[in-house]
């Protein structure tokens, strides 16, 4: 992967990263057939930043509140399904932490519906999970969410299509132009191969990047199981984000 400096409106000079086309999808992937109607038809046009695109709005702590970062007790009662902790770290090149940034997630429930008026699936809403969340890492770029496992759901792209269970992940820099959007999916799952969005990324090892791995060391015993997901923002091994967000 090469690099190089480009210098932002503010002055300051950051690096540049080329885009990885093995580690990231194809704007216009066929097998994902909402890409020939969502990807861009014309070349990209650099957009100038100015000072208000990179000091507002602001995106700190008071944007979470008490219970953002615990899905599970958002509502009167609790959800239903298997109860889960979901961490990790989000790292610049280099290993370097990134404190004090928004993350946010969003998921379906344990049927795999989502809390959306889209969503048709025949599976059963739980009036007690709205499968969305955020909190802010701390200092050493540590972030914690409790939630339900998501269920796999059908979505019609292909026959007997099925998408894996999966998190998505929205990471807000110091402006909501540096927003990036990953997914996160769960070791072991056996939809994986016939996916299309998560088989978009052609190189295996970018793809493992994407599946969170058990922890035991993490759980709380008695209670909840727990998955680890660092992301890395930048660099060779940089988290595979997505051009732009998508309710799949």
């Amino acid at each position: 992967m090469t690099t190089k400096e480009s210098r932002s409106s503010t002055g300051l000079i950051l690096p540049s990263y080329a885009r990885d086309d093995a580690s990231h999808p194809a704007l216009n992937t066929p097998e994902y057939h909402s890409s020939a109607l969502r990807h861009p038809q014309q070349p990209l046009q650099y957009l100038p930043e100015y000072l208000t695109e990179v000091t507002g709005p602001l995106l700190g702590q008071d944007r979470c509140g008490e219970h953002d970062h615990d899905l599970t007790v958002q509502h009167d009662g609790e959800p239903l399904g298997e109860r889960i902790i979901v961490s990790g770290r989000v790292l610049d090149s280099g290993g370097k932490p990134v404190p004090n940034t928004l993350v946010e997630v969003w998921q379906a429930n344990s049927a795999g519906r989502y809390l959306h008026q889209g969503d048709r699936h025949p599976a059963p809403l739980d009036p007690n999970f709205s499968g969305t969340g955020r909190c802010m890492t701390d200092e050493d770029g540590f972030y914690r969410f409790i939630t339900i496992k998501p269920g796999a759901y059908p979505w019609r792209n292909h026959d007997n299509a099925w998408r894996p269970a999966h998190i998505h992940f929205s990471l807000c820099g110091q402006a909501f132009t540096q927003r990036l959007i990953t997914q996160m999916y769960f070791p072991g799952d056996p939809l994986f191969y016939q996916d299309p969005i998560f088989n978009s990324v052609r190189d295996p090892k970018a793809r493992d990047r994407m599946i969170s791995r058990f922890d035991l060391d993490t759980t709380v015993p008695e209670w909840a199981l727990s998955y680890k997901f660092d992301i890395v923002l930048r660099g060779p091994h940089a988290s595979v984000f997505e051009d732009e967000e998508d309710d799949d």
